[in-house]
């Protein structure tokens, strides 16, 4: 049987930060890098990606997790939970209880299902409290995909991420060389040979304190602020957007000449 990968989940796995206008909704991402390793290894695999950008875990699980139990995957994708961890208040116990209940529906389908911890960005010591929620969110993470015989990509764990460039500006999401390189850990995680290559991003280079609090300033006023804009005004970014892969396609006949073909 051909596999068919489904991935679920917000701007993780839609693929923010991995800018590339032929993609639609104009990114790429470790996602779509992946199916496209798959389609070589074995060119009858299909490939869906119902994963959008700004989503708490409820939304992925409304309109998400049913639509990809319909698709009959073989192997599912699942992040999701990101931006509650981001809210001023929650309930994290009740976001983690739902979470692996949306995890064991998925693994019921008999499907192979992917889980990954998120990073430990550490955005400003303002908002060290994030950090405390994160590692709690990854902690229940490893003990979900223990329980529930899943495959993990430990996120967290991957030192690679402290370099800046793995980053874009708003230092939430992956920039293109992160998503290569999460691309590439997932395959390995899967144990299927790729041609990803990473390139050496050189050394972390270092800063004065003058530096340091000019970049933090400007990461205040171009990214938190605007960001709790959005929030304020309920319109979370990218809400008019659909996802970018909603039917299985064949990513080995190229995911970008598939996305420049007429209908």
């Amino acid at each position: 049987m051909a596999e068919r990968f489904v991935a679920l989940g917000d701007s993780f796995t839609e693929g923010v930060g991995d800018w590339d206008e032929r993609f639609p909704n104009g990114v790429r991402g470790w996602a779509d890098r992946v199916a496209k390793q798959l389609g070589k290894a074995d060119p009858a695999t299909e490939y869906a990606n119902l994963a959008l950008r700004s989503r708490v875990l409820d939304d992925v699980i409304e309109h998400q997790v049913e639509a990809a139990v319909a698709l009959e995957p073989t192997l599912v994708s699942f992040f999701a939970g990101g931006n509650d961890i981001l809210q001023i208040r929650i309930d994290l116990d009740d976001v983690l209880a739902r979470y692996e209940k949306a995890v064991a529906r998925l693994a019921g389908t008999g499907a192979r299902i992917l889980l990954f911890t998120s990073y430990d960005l550490r955005l400003s010591p303002l908002l060290e409290p994030l950090r405390l929620r994160n590692n709690q969110f990854n902690r229940r993470v490893r003990e979900v995909a223990l329980a529930h015989d899943a495959l993990l990509v430990d996120h967290w764990a991957m030192r690679a991420y402290a370099h800046p460039r793995m980053w874009e500006p708003d230092r939430l999401h992956m920039s293109r060389h992160g998503h290569r390189y999460l691309a590439a850990a997932v395959l390995r995680t899967l144990q299927v040979d790729h041609t990803i290559t990473l390139r050496d991003l050189g050394s972390i280079p270092d800063r004065s304190w003058r530096e340091a609090l000019a970049d933090e300033l400007d990461w205040w006023n171009g990214w938190v602020l605007p960001a709790l804009g959005r929030r304020w005004r309920n319109l979370p970014e990218g809400h008019a957007l659909t996802p970018k892969w909603p039917d299985p396609v064949l990513p080995a006949g190229g995911l970008k000449r598939r996305a420049g073909s007429p209908g």
